[in-house]
């Protein structure tokens, strides 16, 4: 579908230009990474500051330009969503002169993004001790599948594959049905947000003693630790928890109810918010019920009470509902389409969801919702076009004069 099309939910986004976040200002990042896991690093990166140069195969770039439909002006979303504040760089540094390009790029460089698997790695010589040897204090960071030891360490990964070996999908889905994935790339998401967090430490530590580091993050390791509530109750209890369509929290009601016209998520998490949802129904005598007195109680009680609160929640919508609960402050809320997310009025007034302005016309954009003294991420840079900086950054940062560019680009290597 194409921008001119007026109907988009994009045109009806607040158009936002605001200065980049300068909290990695000075900071150089190559971005080897494709797919979503690694680009989203490089985007978080870019958000705070930081200066991302994205490497990519010259002809066809990262393998996510491809996934589509949808395509936004040619472009693939899966691809926007992901390369915000970056510039592209194509380079086939598989050639000789292509890796000696590169190396003059890793010289000038502070961190390195790839998400190649060790024995990858090793035969195209961008792995940490290849690198180091160029610039030692260089931060080096894989973000692969399984990590770089190990029998798998050599295996591809998506972001399904970890998924599946981190137990979310055993436990997400109703209590009959088949395992299923999360709905949006938690995996890669989640495996992303270490790797930026991780070079936020290891750039710490290196402005205090200049020493490069080698940082190794495995997605079904990530994804592995997302589970630990889950995972340490079964390591303390051996109690196997099972598919229950989110309805076994350990907190007793803590779930989603369905009302007059749609459903509401619902937790009553402590004593206190147990009284004030059962003074604001009406029912005081439930309130103070010796019956329901803490959350063990509660819990043994759990399929008289989900009753109970169905039976008066279905009598009335949704919306009287969520009123209701919010002037008693009882933690609840709709459980919105992504139509409903994109109209939610807070998230648009705070500037989180807006659009930004790129070569083909706006782009939409989904913030970081991080603010640093009252500013969020700046929009400077869209997403990038396919090798759009490649002899801006060649230039600059490789110091290559134009005709080396030219025998490059004669011999196809950008």
């Amino acid at each position: 579908m194409n921008s001119s099309n007026h109907t988009l939910p994009l045109h009806r986004l607040p158009l936002k230009s605001s200065p980049a976040l300068d909290l990695l200002s000075g900071v150089k990042v190559l971005d080897l990474t494709t797919s979503i896991a690694g680009p989203y690093a490089g985007q978080l990166l870019a958000d705070l500051g930081a200066t991302v140069v994205k490497v990519e195969r010259p002809g066809s770039g990262d393998d996510c330009r491809a996934w589509g439909p949808p395509f936004l002006d040619g472009a693939s979303l899966w691809f926007l969503s992901v390369n915000r504040g970056k510039r592209s760089v194509t380079l086939d540094y598989s050639q000789p002169e292509g890796y000696e390009a590169l190396m003059a790029l890793v010289v000038t460089a502070d961190v390195i993004l790839l998400n190649l698997v060790p024995r990858v790695q090793k035969k195209l010589r961008v792995d940490s001790s290849s690198l180091h040897a160029v610039n030692p204090g260089l931060i080096h960071l894989s973000l692969t599948g399984f990590g770089l030891t190990g029998p798998r360490a050599d295996l591809p990964c998506y972001d399904l594959i970890a998924e599946g070996y981190s137990g979310v999908m055993d436990l997400t889905g109703e209590a009959q049905g088949a395992p299923q994935k999360v709905g949006t790339p938690a995996a890669d998401l989640l495996s992303g947000g270490d790797a930026a967090l991780a070079v936020l430490a290891a750039l710490y530590r290196r402005s205090n003693t200049q020493q490069g580091c080698a940082i190794d993050i495995s997605m079904v390791e990530t994804m592995a630790r997302f589970m630990s509530p889950r995972l340490l109750p079964y390591l303390g209890s051996g109690q196997l928890p099972r598919r229950s369509g989110g309805t076994d929290s350990v907190i007793a009601i803590y779930q989603v109810f369905e009302t007059a016209d749609g459903p509401i998520t619902l937790g009553l998490g402590n004593d206190g918010i147990w009284q004030r949802f059962w003074l604001a129904l009406g029912e005081p005598a439930i309130a103070e019920d010796p019956a329901f007195k803490d959350n063990p109680s509660r819990r043994a009680l759990r399929d008289e009470i989900v009753q109970r609160i169905n039976s008066i929640l279905s009598t009335k919508p949704r919306s009287h509902w969520l009123e209701l609960l919010a002037a008693a402050r009882v933690p609840s809320g709709p459980i919105y389409r992504l139509d409903e997310l994109a109209e939610d009025t807070m998230l648009l007034d705070s500037g989180f969801i807006y659009s930004s302005k790129g070569a083909d016309g706006p782009i939409p954009q989904v913030g970081l919702g991080i603010r640093f003294d009252g500013r969020a991420e700046g929009t400077t840079l869209p997403p990038p076009k396919l090798g759009a900086d490649t002899e801006l950054v060649l230039r600059e940062w490789a110091g290559l004069d134009t005709d080396k560019l030219e025998q490059l680009r004669s011999q196809k290597i950008i």
